[in-house]
């Protein structure tokens, strides 16, 4: 099993830039695939970004690519969505997630389904 923290939310003005972090306890942390989704109140969680076990391979959204990009650090056990260029629209709750049965591709990657553990979540809201 492994626990999530998120951080770094936060108000921010169009254009900004925020980066999220999400620390993770428990079992070996190379051991799963790494997901953000974001989340408003009445909608469905939405896929923002993956990376895989090594870092070595990531996955976004339409939204999100070109403007936001995942990372991860697996000698501090945290991965890390840098968010810029920031809209509006992307005003959500964000949340990380963890995975460890399942593929690094389309459409399984993107599912809340695929992911076995999630963190709090962290709000960001962006000020137009």
């Amino acid at each position: 099993q492994v626990q999530l923290v998120e951080s770094g939310g936060g108000l921010v003005q169009a254009g900004g830039s925020l980066r999220l972090s999400c620390a993770a306890s428990g079992r070996a942390f190379t051991n799963y695939i790494m997901g953000w989704f974001r989340q408003t109140p009445g909608k469905e969680r939405e896929f923002v970004a993956a990376i895989n076990r090594s870092g070595s391979s990531t996955y976004y959204s339409e939204s999100a690519k070109g403007r936001f990009t995942v990372s991860r650090d697996n000698a501090k056990n945290t991965v890390y969505l840098q968010m810029s260029s920031l809209k509006p629209e992307d005003t959500a709750d964000y949340s990380c997630a963890a995975g460890t049965d399942l593929p690094f591709t389309w459409p399984v990657l993107t599912s809340p389904r695929s992911y076995a553990y999630w963190g709090q979540g962290t709000q960001v809201t962006v000020s137009s």
